[in-house]
């Protein structure tokens, strides 16, 4: 009589071969619903949710995060953190080589750790903020071409005992695939970025504002509210072209751009309107209200010291100028046109000034 795994010659089947074959055929479900998944979303956000409930549903850990690398801090954050004490723990950053995650990440290589008591590249900096103990992990990085993109890592299966090689086999492929979806992601929102961004200050850039401006010129008409618009020159930049050269004044653009983002809320939009031009759009936000903030960029800017890293020391001073809708104008064009009229009034008078349309 021919026997399969799982049954002996009499027909007797092996609970623990039943097992073993429902497993496998949850892995090849897995492993296809996630090929299924990943190829029909670019979107980071989706593709990392899909990735982590599929992980967390095949080898059920206590605790699991996906780490993302930090190109501009070289660092890893905490981008995904399920389980006991995950809010405690996704502010965390961890340097390179640090922890099981850090070490997986900068050699890219898989690790399975058993027991952690007895691997001294497991660091309690989580355990510690989370009031979480560790006992088992298994942690694989996220490459592709060659290149780390973060890593996944499970802590403490829900059963008994400790991960084996078997998880550390199935959560590699699915970092693989992973990996790949993670890079298109990127990729895809670089391009949106690179499309609505000036490439020199990472504000938005004019294209954008046109558009959003309408979209907020609207919004603002239909729910009755304020929408204001400041508009900023800064003052004698030719001469700092023309003493310290173009790449000095691009540096300082950019240190500007950042002092205007300190300054203004999340929910207000900053642009590079052209050459040392700046516009800030503030929806739900009265005239008022708008040149008490115009005013605290203009003190900033006049108070701040640019250029410091090239020993140049750079004062500026800004014209600036503020119009609202409905008070103002009634459209996107006329309102920037108001505001620019503004400020042209302080730039061609006694510069470093606010002035209302």
């Amino acid at each position: 009589m021919k026997t399969v795994k799982g049954q002996d010659s009499s027909g007797y089947c092996d609970p623990a071969g039943t097992r073993e074959l429902k497993q496998k055929r949850l892995q090849i479900t897995t492993f296809n619903e996630i090929g299924k998944a990943l190829t029909s979303s670019l979107d980071l956000k989706e593709v990392l949710g899909i990735v982590m409930d599929k992980i967390s549903e095949l080898l059920q850990p206590k605790n699991w995060s996906l780490l993302l690398l930090d190109e501009e801090r070289g660092d890893l954050k905490f981008e995904i953190v399920v389980g006991p004490g995950a809010e405690k723990i996704k502010d965390l950053r961890l340097k390179p080589g640090e922890g099981v995650a850090g070490w997986v990440a900068k050699e890219k290589q898989p690790l399975l750790v058993a027991d952690v008591s007895k691997d001294s590249r497991f660091s309690k900096k989580a355990d510690e903020a989370s009031n979480f103990k560790t006992q088992s992990i298994v942690c694989v990085p996220l490459v592709t071409r060659g290149k780390c993109l973060g890593a996944i890592e499970l802590i403490n299966k829900v059963e008994e005992g400790s991960f084996v090689e078997d998880d550390l086999l199935v959560l590699t492929t699915l970092a693989d695939y992973t990996a790949i979806a993670i890079e298109n992601a990127i990729f895809l929102k670089r391009v949106h970025e690179l499309t609505i961004t000036d490439d020199l200050t990472k504000l938005y850039n004019s294209r954008f504002l046109h558009s959003r401006l309408e979209y907020e010129v609207e919004r603002a008409r239909r729910f009755k509210n304020p929408l204001s618009l400041i508009f900023l020159d800064l003052d004698f930049f030719k001469e700092v072209n023309d003493s310290f050269g173009h790449l000095c004044g691009s540096r300082l653009l950019k240190e500007v751009a950042q002092l205007i983002i300190g300054l203004i809320r999340n929910v207000d939009m900053a642009c590079r309107y052209g050459g040392d031009e700046f516009i800030v759009v503030m929806p739900e936000t009265g005239k008022e209200n708008a040149v008490i903030v115009a005013e605290k960029i203009r003190a900033a800017i006049k108070d701040a010291t640019f250029l410091k890293g090239d020993s140049i020391n750079i004062r500026l001073t800004g014209s600036f100028g503020v119009a609202s809708f409905p008070e103002d104008a009634f459209d996107k064009d006329s309102l920037i046109q108001m505001a620019d009229n503004a400020m042209y009034r302080i730039k061609t008078t006694t510069k470093d000034g606010v002035e209302k349309a």
